[in-house]
Parts: structure tokens; sequence; C-alpha cells
């Protein structure tokens, strides 16, 4: 792997069209952003991967979302414009820096972009971080498209460097996703100021920390008296008595459903503009609230005296769109009685539910863990996907890191008489599982645990990480060695495998789980996608001789089809796709009547596989 390819820079005013995402990458530029750092996750990937094709800057991924933050925290004390991106639930692993680089507040300008996922297309819950941004007691800003995504970042860096204070700028699935025309402009050139020692403002020891949450309640006032002078925070004249107060995404939906409506926009949701929504709703009869997921808007409106409603007409799950918002209004009688348009019917599709890719390791080890009917516990990866129809071997989920942990309480207390094992891909591992086998060694905790090292973070797109060798721009570097880096944790039986080698994975499962020690499974399998090693050799069903038993159909490779073709016993033969199949042989180690072959051999070439 070489370098990436660099965008040109921007010399003069021009637009173009962008997805949020790109836009973000772009307004950092512009605003002399020196530094950012994250860890990939939907639907926050593409601003690091865009940023960092831009000339004249840092950008890297870090093992977790904490570290990428605290990094940050650095590059910004340091006096260089700084953005750390990621998805909502990564908010939660930056927590603790969050709230207390809060308190010592910025030199430089720092951005802490959110990216929510409403409705979970990609995500294990659906919280709204607006509700962070309140409670750590900072600014945030809430871009309605990609040109506002693009402007609302150089703003964020102008308040951040004005007030002193972090900000986050919260997207959602529909702004990171969705493309829009964009005014860029020249870039500023990156400045690096230099760290300067101020230990009774940096040292968070309680004397110190006492007198800065002073600071930032003191900080907190002067922000609202801001917000509600700030231009993006305005009411938009309109035709009738009902007034709409809404922001982000949602306004894209009121103003398609109500193009002439009142509109109190909002661009900076915290603080709140609560003076200048009360003067907008003296001007109107009814005060209407549209927002996605929880009632940030509507309940401090309310808690201010303001009269409003909004959640007891829209749902407080999923996304919503024009229907929805054209729905809730109907029930609130906005739209002159009009009844909600009748919903089409869902068409009669094939279903195609998520599955793994052709060829996938994964498959092998699931396959092996339904055989021995163990007890798995799952994480966040490509892998989730081993709890699904047909493989059903994984049986929970909760977030980065928790299968180890989950697996080793199990065993601890004796709540299972089946095998137990913890499941982790190599990114995961690295950004939240380190900890946990650690745990598991210090406490002695029979446990047996499987690292899926596909050398790539593969669910959101093959990015890199520190077991990769490569670096976000590119650059060659060290690779953490797993098998060393247990031994140094104190994990003694380890065993690096081929996951493809179905009867040993089974085997070494069975011995693992039956040692009585902390075990530790790592599959050397690269993923099928990042790249392919060598040329994929496809194999075909020899259709006279299948029997239609469905055993490789229940290992759940999309290239395996059924087909019409009955046997005497009414069962359904298979065929092989070709074009997909990466020739993994885990078809062929299943089948108990050897009808699979490579593709194009006869059948007096065939050679045991």
């Amino acid at each position: 792997m070489s370098k990436i390819n660099k965008l040109p820079e921007i010399k003069e005013p021009t637009r173009m069209l962008m997805s949020g995402n790109e836009a973000i990458a772009l307004g950092a530029r512009e605003a002399g952003v020196y530094f950012a750092s994250a860890y990939p996750g939907t639907p926050s990937t593409e601003i690091m991967e865009t940023f960092a094709r831009l000339p004249g800057v840092i950008a890297q991924w870090a093992p977790n979302e904490k570290v990428a933050f605290e990094t940050g925290i650095g590059s910004a004390l340091a006096g260089a414009r700084t953005m750390v991106c990621m998805k909502h639930v990564g908010v939660n692993v930056a927590m603790d820096p969050l709230m207390t680089f809060a308190y010592t507040g910025t030199i430089a300008g720092f951005v802490l972009i959110s990216a929510d996922d409403p409705e979970m297309h990609s995500s294990q819950n659906e919280q709204d971080n607006r509700h962070l941004a309140r409670f750590a007691k900072i600014p945030m800003l809430e871009p309605s498209d990609s040109n506002e995504a693009h402007d609302f970042f150089k703003l964020a860096i102008d308040i951040s460097e004005r007030f002193e204070t972090p900000v986050m700028l919260r997207v959602t699935t529909r702004i990171s996703h969705a493309k829009g025309i964009v005014d860029l402009e020249t870039w500023l050139e990156p400045k690096v100021t230099g760290f300067k020692k101020d230990p009774k403002r940096f040292v968070m020891v309680p004397q110190n920390a006492r007198i800065r949450h002073h600071e930032v309640e003191l900080r907190l006032e002067k922000l609202k008296s801001y917000s509600e002078t700030l231009p993006i925070n305005f009411a938009e004249p309109g035709e009738g008595k009902v007034g709409i107060v809404t922001g982000g995404i949602s306004y894209q939906h009121v103003r398609e459903v109500l193009p002439k409506a009142p509109i109190f926009k909002i661009g900076m949701s915290n603080p709140l503009p609560i003076d200048a929504i009360s003067k907008f709703a003296s001007t109107v009869d009814q005060l209407i609230v549209v927002e996605e997921l929880e009632p940030f808007y509507e309940d401090q409106l309310k808690a201010s005296g303001i009269e409003c409603e909004g959640r007891k007409f829209f749902p407080n799950e999923g996304e919503l769109n024009p229907t929805i918002v054209e729905d809730g209004l109907c029930k609130a009688g906005v739209l002159n009685g009009r009844a909600p348009r009748p919903r089409p019917k869902p068409l009669d599709v094939l279903p195609r539910p998520p599955v793994l890719c052709s060829g996938c390791a994964h498959r092998a080890v699931f396959q092996a863990l339904k055989k021995l009917k163990a007890d798995v516990f799952g994480d966040i990866g490509c892998y989730t996907l081993g709890a699904l129809e047909p493989l059903n071997a994984l049986h929970t989920t909760i977030c980065m890191g928790a299968s180890i942990g989950m697996a080793s309480g199990v065993q601890l207390v004796g709540g299972s008489r089946k095998p137990v094992v913890g499941i982790i891909g190599d990114s995961t591992f690295l950004h939240s599982g380190i900890t946990g086998l650690l745990d598991a060694v210090y406490n002695k905790v029979p446990v047996t645990i499987i690292i899926l090292d596909n050398r790539s973070t593969a669910m959101t797109g093959g990015q890199q990480h520190p077991g990769t060798g490569y670096t976000l721009q590119g650059e060659k570097t060290f690779s953490v060695d797993l098998q060393r880096l247990a031994q140094a944790l104190g994990v003694k039986n380890i065993h690096a495998i081929d996951a493809y080698d179905l009867e040993n994975t089974i085997k070494v499962i069975k011995q693992t789980t039956a040692s009585g020690e902390p075990s530790l499974i790592i599959t050397q399998n690269e993923c099928m996608l990042y790249p392919i090693k060598k040329e994929p050799e496809p194999f075909e069903v020899l259709l006279d001789i299948c029997n239609g038993c469905a055993a490789c159909i229940r290992i759940g490779c999309p290239s395996v089809i059924q087909i019409d073709e009955i046997t005497d016993q009414g069962l359904h033969k298979v065929i092989i796709d070709p074009d997909t199949c990466t020739g993994c042989e885990l078809c062929v180690k299943v089948c108990p009547v050897d009808c699979i072959i490579p593709l194009g051999k006869k059948e007096h070439e065939i050679v045991e596989v």
C-alpha cells in the first residue's frame, strides 16, 4: 500500500456537490485545522477519509475514541486547530476526557463531531447526543444540509476560540451521507502557537477544578446571550398562525411539507435561544416542535414557560421523514383538518437480510461454535451477523469490547454448562478488548476468547488500525503482534489458526474451553475484500450427485443458491455462483456426499480437498 491520493487545494471560491461528511472535512481545512483524529464508525467515517487526503494536515485513526479525543486535547493546547470525529456511541467512550476538558477549556479551536444514527442503520442504540452536549455544558451546532455542515464547522472553530471551549457539531446519518451544493472558500494556513504552562488551568486537582467549574458556569451564561443573537438561530416569516420550531434534518422535512409556514430554525441548539424562540411564539397562536428522537427542544421550551407541543404528535423512535412529519401535523390539526394521506403498500420483494460476505472466514468459526453448542458472547463488527439465520451462533452484542467481560462474568458465576466463548474482531480488540483480556488473566477466569483477525476495520469499510501496518494517510508503520501482546498480558494458552481448517478449528475450541484456564484463539484470515492475496478459485456443484441435503446452505454463504431442480426426495439442489465464490472451501468440508469440486475440473481429475 502506498500513500493515499491527495485532493487538490481550493485556490479560489467554487461550488461542488458534496456529502455532509465531505463538506465538514473541507470546512475544517478552510478553517485552518491542522490535526484530526478519530475511530471509524458509520456514519462519521468519511469525514476523516476525506480530510486525510487534504495536503498540509495531520490525520490519524486512533485505537479508540477516548485516545482520539485526548490526542486532540494535546493538539489544541499546543495551539493547533483540531477536529475529533466519532459516531454517537463513540462519544460515550470519550466522555471521560470530554467532561473535564469542558472545565479546562481549549487554546486553539477544538470541534467534536458527533454523528448520530437515528433509525440505527448501523448502530446498537439510538441515543440522542444533544443531551451529552448539554450535560458537558458545551455549545452545540446542528446543520440541516451539506452547505451548513461546511459553514457551521468554521463557525464552531470561531466559537471555540472566542469562548475557549470545545464545541460539538452534531450531524445525523442523513446529513452525513446526503449530498448538496457546497460553497467552498480558499484555505487558511494551519498554525501551531506552541504549548504554554498554566497548571492552575490545566491540572484538574480539586482546588483547581472548583475554580474552573465556576468559569464553566460563567461561560455558559455568556453563551446563552450569544445564542440569542447568533444568525444561525432565526425566524423565517410565513403564512398562518401555526409556528414550527425545528432544526437539523427535521427542518428539511418541515419545509417540504409546509413550504410557507412560519418557522424558527435552530442552528445552535445548546444553549437554546429561549428568548428569541419566546418572541417568535408570541407571533403565532400555536407552537409545534418538530425534532427527531428525544424532546430536547420541547422540554426546555416548556420548562421556560413557552407553550408548545411536539412529542405527542411525533415518535421518539427512528428517523423522521416528510410522510411522518405530515402525519404528525395532521394529528396536530395544522393541515386544515386534512387526513394523513394513505401510505403505499409495501412491495412484495424478495427479502435480503444482511449476511457475511462470500468466503468470509468468520463463517467457519461460527459453524464450529454452532457444532459445539457453545454460548457465544459477541461484539461490534461484521461478525455480529453470526447471530442471524442460518448461523444462529452468537448470543449477545452490547458495545465495543463487552464480549470478553461478559463471557468472563458468565464463567465466574458458573452461569453455563456449555462451552463459553467471547468473540471479538482485531480492530475491536485493540479498541476496547485488551483490558478485558487482562482482567480475565488477572482473575484466573477459565474463558476462551477468539480474536477474528482479518487485518482491517472491515465493517466500516476496511480502514487501517494499529494491527494493519499502515496509517490513515498511507504511511507504513509498526504492526502490533496480537500473540505477543496476549503473552505480555499473561495468557499462556494461545493458538493461532486458519479458520478455514474447520476440523482443526473445532478441535482447538474444544481443547481451550476444556482447559480450565484463560485461553486465546486468533484466527488469521484476511478479509476477503481488503485485499485478496490470490485470485479466487471458485467451486461448482455436481448436480447429478447433489442430494439436496442443504448442509452447504446452512453455512449461510450467499454464493450457494438453491435452485428449482428437485431430488427424488423432493429436496432442492444447489448451485454455486462462480462470480462471487472465493474458493474458501467451507462448503466442500461440510458436504456429506463430496459433490462440490473446483470449477472446471472433470470428475476423474478430482483430488481430495
